[in-house]
């Protein structure tokens, strides 16, 4: 399971080092921080962005299986019985 908390920590401040409890923004405790502590305000947005890519990169995958399935002129169903 994805830690998004985790992961936009990383994106915004990707050289410091840190630990927390529960996935709690509150019980971050930086180790290595350069400059300001990331507000919660702007973990929470990062996060958005992180998911915003997530549905993208899914709805692209999606678009070129779709795209590849129709240059080969099959359904989805014959490439599954093709991969059996």
């Amino acid at each position: 399971m994805r830690n998004y908390l985790v992961e936009a920590i990383q994106s915004l401040k990707p050289n410091s080092e840190f630990h927390l409890a529960n996935d709690d923004y509150s019980t971050i405790e930086w180790d290595v921080l350069e400059g300001a502590a990331p507000t919660q305000a702007a973990i929470n947005a990062e996060i958005d962005k992180i998911k915003a890519a997530e549905v993208t990169a899914a709805a692209d995958k999606a678009a070129a299986k779709s795209a590849l399935l129709q240059r080969l002129g099959i359904t989805e169903e014959e490439a599954l019985l093709l991969l059996a």
